[in-house]
């Protein structure tokens, strides 16, 4: 046996030179292959607006200045009354 042999290690699965390829597969080992289906992926979409609408308005407000806000309010109500139908 040579001294070659020892040193160089076997390749295991599959060599994988495209970027894209190599995307794919790591898509398929992570969701096994199964594709969601829609109402699953409405039910994830409408929990992450979710959130995001719980926590916008008071990071929104944290933001604006005391008159910012004034002048929104101000804005909403004027709009709110004169609005005609």
């Amino acid at each position: 046996m040579s001294w070659y042999s020892y040193g160089m290690k076997k390749k295991s699965g599959k060599d994988i030179s495209d970027i894209n390829v190599l995307a794919k597969s790591i898509v398929d080992a992570a969701t096994q292959g199964k594709n969601p289906t829609e109402d699953a992926i409405k039910a994830v979409m409408r929990e992450m607006g979710r959130r995001g609408g719980l926590k916008g308005g008071k990071a929104r407000a944290k933001i604006l200045t005391a008159d910012r806000r004034k002048e929104i309010a101000q804005k909403a109500a004027r709009n709110r009354w004169t609005h005609t139908k």
